[in-house]
């Protein structure tokens, strides 16, 4: 969980660093999403625009600060157009969890010109190639990558685990199931279907 709970929750506090009151946009609400979605929530963010395929995420986000919703599936345009219009322009901040290269693209197109700041966090397929018009950089947007949410672990993770002492931040939310050893094949199933975000194993006697 450490790792994932950090690359999600660094790449919203230490590289898009939105300020309070700011709009960001999550793409994807699995583990690292929502953990992108509590720095969000950390951060003060007026506004947290999930992004997922799997509206059955979207319950389990609110727990995370998600504030609104968007399925692609939805829609009849692209989705950065309809964040666009649902942020008058577009999100302040963006955050891809996904490794799906469109949904990069989408996440960079979707934040304002001037000052957005779109963030890819997920690893795509390496014949992938991200392509946007040259325009979205010169009106002023910025494109940042991280690993491991840019948390050095020797210096940086006392002060997550300081955070979680102090219940700011709620790690509990992550656990979803809970089995013992004797059902591991159930915690592999759950995974798989994407019902759940983690399950925790008790080892019996």
């Amino acid at each position: 969980m450490e790792f994932m709970f950090s690359q999600g929750l660094g790449a919203t506090l230490n590289v898009a660093k939105p300020t309070r009151g700011s709009t960001v946009a999550i793409f994807g609400l699995g583990a690292v999403g929502l953990a992108a979605a509590e720095g969000a929530r950390l951060a003060g963010a007026s506004r947290i625009i999930g992004i997922d395929l799997n509206p059955s995420r979207f319950n389990d986000a609110k727990k995370f600060g998600v504030t609104e919703f968007v399925n692609p599936k939805d829609h009849d345009k692209p989705v950065q157009e309809v964040i666009a219009e649902m942020t008058d322009g577009g999100a302040d901040r963006s955050v891809e969890c996904t490794g799906n290269v469109n949904a990069m693209i989408s996440a960079f197109e979707c934040v304002h010109d001037g000052w957005g700041v779109a963030v890819l966090v997920g690893v795509p397929n390496k014949d992938d190639a991200f392509k946007t018009h040259p325009m979205n950089l010169l009106n002023e947007r910025t494109l940042k990558g991280t690993f491991f949410g840019n948390y050095k672990p020797k210096t940086d993770l006392p002060s997550v685990v300081a955070k979680y002492m102090n219940k700011e931040l709620e790690l509990e939310k992550f656990i979803t199931h809970q089995v013992p050893f004797s059902e591991i094949n159930k915690a592999f199933d759950i995974m798989l279907k994407g019902e759940g975000l983690r399950c925790m194993i008790t080892m019996g006697h």
